[in-house]
């Protein structure tokens, strides 16, 4: 190294670089999310992303992986709450979550899961927030038709295709039950 140039020190880059791109997500989705601005907007360059993220896809990969923990403390936080059965909990905890952060919940569940296996943590995680799902839902044929609800409505709520019957939040307590 020269001496003019900086010794590269940020800190923790990679958790910055994650919080750039997932203020990318919320504003425009995936396609919004790049490794050059969310290098630009953590102060950094574009090279400097390319030391924590191989490409867009691994943090796309890091990001979904974030926004599945988010999602599991959310449910985890709905049952703890002990306001419904764990299973109803966590049906309206899972559709609050995609209405809350629908780039986020778009990102997880999206074309980039189906290719998880390049991605052993994100796996892991979409694994996880099934088995979470199944307790208390009678196995997984439950957890499965549980889930084609609860993941139905989110996104026919996300997309803005059921009239208007008042409050997102009153269709859930009427139809998560």
């Amino acid at each position: 190294m020269s001496t003019t140039e900086k010794p590269y020190h940020h800190g923790d880059l990679r958790a910055a670089l994650l919080d750039a791109a997932d203020a990318l997500l919320d504003e425009g989705g995936d396609g919004a999310v790049s490794l050059r601005e969310a290098a630009r907007r953590a102060g950094v360059s574009p090279t400097a992303a390319y030391r924590h993220f191989a490409d867009k896809e691994a943090l796309l990969a890091a990001l979904a992986l974030r926004g599945f923990e988010a999602f599991g403390a959310a449910m985890a936080a709905a049952v703890a709450a002990g306001d419904a059965p764990p299973y109803v909990a966590r049906g309206r905890a899972y559709i609050r979550f995609a209405l809350a952060r629908p780039g986020r919940f778009r990102l997880m569940f999206g074309p980039l899961l189906a290719r998880s296996a390049a991605h052993p943590a994100l796996l892991a995680a979409s694994r996880q927030a099934f088995l979470a799902l199944q307790a208390n839902a009678g196995g997984r044929d439950g957890a499965l038709r549980g889930w084609g609800m609860v993941h139905g409505l989110a996104h026919l709520l996300l997309d803005g295709a059921i009239p208007d019957e008042g409050s997102a939040e009153l269709l859930i307590e009427r139809l998560i039950c």
